[in-house]
């Protein structure tokens, strides 16, 4: 498995914008094949970067769900939603794949 970390720096005065974004990306992707590990906001620190995660079988299955996004109705809106708002300053995509071992959904004890 890959994950393809997002990373995104916004404007901070929109960061509920950017949560209306991710959430929309908490329906589509999922249907359209990637499996959402989240999407992260500035909390506490750094106050204009946010994440997003997700993971895929490989590059291949990416490029197939990169292919059904720009075919999808509600994907394009949520793009189109983004641009209109201006609260993406600037977006980077690194592709990782995990250390098998180190995901634990669960704290250990």
């Amino acid at each position: 498995m890959i994950t393809c970390f997002i990373r995104y720096e916004i404007d901070p005065t929109r960061k509920e914008q950017f949560r209306r974004y991710a959430e929309n990306w908490g329906r589509i992707i999922p249907r359209l094949g990637g499996s959402l590990l989240g999407y992260f906001l500035p909390h506490e620190g750094t106050n204009y970067e946010a994440w997003g995660l997700v993971g895929f079988d490989s590059l291949a299955a990416y490029e197939a769900y990169r292919a059904r996004l720009k075919l999808d109705e509600e994907a394009r809106a949520n793009f189109a939603f983004a641009q209109e708002q201006c609260f993406i300053l600037r977006e980077e995509r690194t592709f990782t794949e995990l250390v098998e071992g180190t995901l634990h959904p669960e704290p250990l004890r």
